[in-house]
């Protein structure tokens, strides 16, 4: 392990992270620089690199890793960082590469308080790919993101923040970089990582929340039509946290901002928990 400047190149052209975008990588939000609990974390990056036959990360180090990276930065209120592993150089002896960036997060404040408007936008697989068909990786977090940033251009030509993928079978599933949490009176449900999305650490968070204010919280499959007739929906990440769909294809939907408020506390304190 080494520390080295990131504005200086470090990572070969030959990488097949670089060129195929053969990788994984996790990210995590460092809040008033405390460590956050990482078990979910380290098992998502394990379910990825099973994924990819790459090897399991070694928790210990990359902890180590995450420590000193605290340590080095300048004091900030959120940082966010990432957790990268690669299959390697091509044509090398087959060790893969590793690396951690820590950056000051992008202030998020107003989107929180605010909302986003987003688009639905068909994924091209039905929920149930990923059972028949593993290699299309749907569930794992990998590098290859130029379709999740392919979908966010289109939002943005469409007007719109965000995005909301759905099945070619009708289901909405995740953002491009975030979990999906619909409310209908007091029921939450967030689609299952059984139907080909991201397993949501946040998410998970978020049903503890809504949990301890009497909400019954579950996965559920959830039809994309139904989106325009609940109560609330949210998009929810480890950096961003908790932002409201305020419009969806250009409909309004309800927002409740005290709750998202309470939300995003909710989020932020157990980010600080450790």
């Amino acid at each position: 392990m080494r520390r080295v400047d990131p504005r200086e190149p470090q990572l070969a052209v030959t990488d097949w992270g670089a060129t195929r975008g053969d990788g994984i990588f996790e990210s995590v939000s460092v809040i008033d620089g405390r460590m956050p609990p990482l078990d979910a974390r380290f098992d998502r990056l394990e379910a990825s690199a099973r994924a990819l036959d790459l090897p399991l990360i070694d928790r210990a180090l990359w902890t180590e890793a995450l420590l000193r990276s605290i340590d080095a930065h300048d004091p900030v209120e959120r940082l966010a960082v990432t957790l990268a592993l690669t299959r390697g150089v091509e044509g090398g002896d087959g060790t893969p590469t590793a690396w951690l960036l820590a950056r000051p997060a992008r202030d998020f404040t107003d989107i929180r308080r605010t909302g986003v408007s987003a688009v639905t936008l068909d994924r091209g697989y039905a929920s149930d790919a990923a059972e028949g068909a593993p290699w299309l990786l749907l569930g794992a977090k990998h590098l290859s993101y130029a379709t999740n940033s392919a979908a966010l251009r289109e939002a943005s030509r469409r007007g719109a923040d965000d995005v909301i993928f759905t099945s070619t079978d009708g289901l909405a599933l995740e953002g491009p970089t975030s979990s999906l949490l619909v409310r209908r009176g007091d029921i939450v449900e967030s689609p299952s990582a059984d139907s080909g999305i991201l397993a949501g650490t946040t998410q998970s968070t978020a049903f503890g929340f809504f949990e301890s204010r009497g909400f019954t919280a579950r996965f559920a499959p959830i039809r994309a039509d139904d989106l325009a007739d609940a109560d609330a929906v949210w998009l929810v990440s480890s950096v961003r946290q908790a932002v409201a769909v305020h419009t969806l294809d250009g409909r309004p939907l309800p927002v409740d901002g005290e709750l998202t408020a309470a939300l995003n506390d909710w989020l932020a304190n157990a980010a600080r928990s450790e």
